[in-house]
């Protein structure tokens, strides 16, 4: 009669788990001490009014005040504009770059070099020498313009140009993301494309059958990063919007971010604001927790998206 128990398993099998954990361990030391424990402190101080110094529980007060603050919803379509234009924008670009440069034959090194350069620039450096190339009274750009009889707008002082001045400052920064979609295109196999030119495919039909479906995992990752920084958009803008303005802090008087009107305020800076000016860490940290929602949204949706196309292929 076969017995029902199950046999053991091999004795090399039972220090499996033991030793898989050992070598996990820092990996989940690392997720408990930064994220977990973070995320629930914020959690935590989410619901208490705190100012540093003193805590007191306020209950749902906080998320409350969230519905009725006028600076949430302004950074939040600034915030919302920057993830829906400027990261298309930004990935479109460094892919049309990518694809440039790779046709290139002669003095693609040189090439790669240059657009390559603007990405080791730091970013406050960058910045600044940005907002002084596009100045409207001495800026090189409207001088440039001036030479084909346009008149160059206020870039950073004029509320409709300053998001797509931020937008033109990112395209200009996009050498990482170059490389890793020259690095993509470079490990397409020649001969799908060898194989559609006799067929008659032009380069359109390349592009779209051959070249998006392989480099489809970069493209996901190129747009799911930049959606991310994105959201958490803070040095440039603040930068801009201090050099543009020409404010600086002085006694009894501190910068408001945002100019100009408040059109380069994202939901990082308000951020910033509430906690580290205002001194309400527990709004800012319901803030935070609005990021966060934000970020695990718009990636879900892009991972949705991802998977569609994946199966309809």
């Amino acid at each position: 009669m076969a017995s029902l128990t199950h046999a053991a398993p091999p004795r090399r099998w039972r220090g499996e788990g033991p030793r898989a954990l050992l070598w996990l361990s820092p990996w989940l030391v690392g997720v408990a001490v930064f994220f977990v424990y973070p995320l629930l402190s914020t959690v935590y101080f989410s619901f208490h009014r705190y100012d540093m110094y003193s805590l007191e529980f306020v209950g749902l007060d906080n998320y409350r005040y969230l519905l009725h603050d006028p600076r949430v919803a302004t950074s939040a379509r600034n915030t919302l504009w920057l993830v829906l234009v400027m990261v298309p924008a930004t990935v479109l670009f460094s892919l049309a770059l990518a694809q440039l440069v790779t046709r290139i034959k002669a003095g693609a090194g040189l090439f790669r070099t240059i657009f390559y350069l603007p990405s080791l620039v730091p970013v406050t450096a960058g910045t600044i020498m940005f907002v002084y190339l596009m100045n409207p009274a001495n800026g090189p750009w409207n001088q440039f313009l001036a030479l084909f009889g346009i008149t160059g707008p206020d870039w950073f002082g004029d509320p409709a140009w300053s998001k797509p001045s931020l937008t033109l400052l990112g395209m200009w920064g996009c050498g990482q993301a170059m490389v890793i979609f020259m690095a993509a295109l470079l490990d397409v196999p020649r001969h799908l494309y060898e194989a559609a030119a006799i067929d008659g495919a032009g380069p359109w039909r390349q592009f779209r059958s051959i070249t998006l479906p392989t480099i489809a995992p970069v493209l996901m990752f190129s747009l799911v990063t930049s959606v991310i920084s994105a959201l958490q958009y803070f040095s440039q803008a603040m930068i801009a919007s201090r050099v543009a303005s020409g404010a600086t802090d002085s006694a009894g008087t501190a910068f408001a971010p945002g100019y100009p009107d408040e059109s380069l305020l994202t939901l990082p800076q308000w951020l910033f604001q509430a906690g580290f000016r205002d001194y309400a860490m527990g709004y800012a940290c319901v803030l935070a927790l609005l990021l966060f929602a934000a970020s695990m949204i718009f990636t879900l949706i892009l991972l949705r998206q991802f998977r569609r196309a994946e199966e309809d292929s």
